[in-house]
């Protein structure tokens, strides 16, 4: 089949490549604008545009992909399916039945639970055991077509939004690539969604970071888990930012209750936080304009003590 990929970020370029390598014929590639990024405005191309220079595929990256002049130059390349994973615009209908085998896109989620933009973050966060990814027929909707296959992907128990990124990568690249060929023999079966199962997840920002000590230490510690390395968890200290990128949740002894958000207790390596039930012991900080480092070595510049409060 003649392919045209639209995709932006590595989860993307994870499965150009393979489908790249597994010899489809892919005429074109379609992708975000670059982008000035960080603090020095650099002009940065997307991970998808890389992957298609690397192998001299055309690259395309209309502002808006529903624009006359962007469906038109789609229509010139006469594909068979278009392949999207994590564009980041919405196709519309007249885009949608281009090709002869309509698009399919590639969600990190096992649809219909968690649809939307942050699947990876939020699962992690509601401790799911388990995630996956679907190949599904897209329609008008966000994430609501036929499923055409899944695979199941294991959660482990300190399993960071960054190893779930790369686990559900190769996982979605491995599935895109069985599925093609099934699909053009006609062998694939699409099924409805359930819509009585469904769940949605709006797009992280950076206020969804900000650590909340009421809640018990579980929940806590998979919001640092689910949030790192974007948007990451935060708390505040003295007037500074402080980011917990690494933690453990602690039960106490029935009784044993500080106020939320206190230091309860300092080692060597580590420090426990109070919160609504059980402290969050933490390994690794980031002190605002400072980098990252474990908490042996914060300590031994900033001789934080029991008692000090966070929040």
């Amino acid at each position: 089949m003649k392919i045209i990929f639209m995709g932006t970020p590595d989860y993307a370029a994870a499965a150009l490549e393979a489908l790249i390598e597994a010899g489809h014929e892919v005429t074109a590639v379609v992708t975000q604008p670059d982008r000035a990024k960080g603090r020095s405005g650099q002009v940065q191309c997307t991970p998808v545009k890389e992957c298609a220079a690397r192998h001299g595929i055309v690259v395309l990256q209309p502002v808006k992909i529903k624009a006359p002049e962007a469906i038109e130059e789609l229509r010139k390349y006469e594909a068979d399916v278009y392949v999207v994973a994590a564009f980041g615009q919405i196709l519309s209908k007249e885009i949608l039945e281009l090709p002869r085998f309509g698009c399919v896109n590639i969600h990190a989620s096992l649809l219909p639970k968690y649809r939307g933009a942050a699947p990876i973050n939020q699962c992690i966060i509601d401790g799911e055991q388990e995630t996956g990814v679907t190949i599904m027929q897209m329609d008008a909707g966000i994430d609501t077509g036929d499923i055409l296959t899944q695979k199941k992907v294991i959660i482990e128990e300190k399993e960071t939004a960054q190893t779930l990124f790369d686990k559900l990568s190769q996982a979605g690249a491995a599935l895109i690539v069985e599925t093609l060929p099934k699909l053009e023999r006609g062998e694939v079966t699409p099924a409805k969604q359930e819509e009585s199962l469904a769940s949605y997840v709006k797009m992280m920002d950076k206020s969804q970071g900000k650590i909340d000590w009421t809640r018990d230490a579980v929940s806590v510690e998979r919001l640092v888990r689910g949030l790192n390395p974007w948007p990451s968890a935060y708390t505040c200290c003295q007037g500074k930012t402080v980011k917990i990128w690494r933690s453990d949740a602690v039960e106490t002894a029935a009784g044993d209750t500080q106020q939320p958000g206190t230091i309860v207790s300092v080692g060597k390596d580590f420090f426990d936080v109070a919160c609504g039930a059980g402290n969050l012991r933490i390994y690794e900080l980031q002190l605002e304009g400072k980098k990252r480092m474990d908490t042996k070595s914060f300590l031994l510049g900033n001789p934080w003590k029991a008692g000090m409060r966070l929040g």
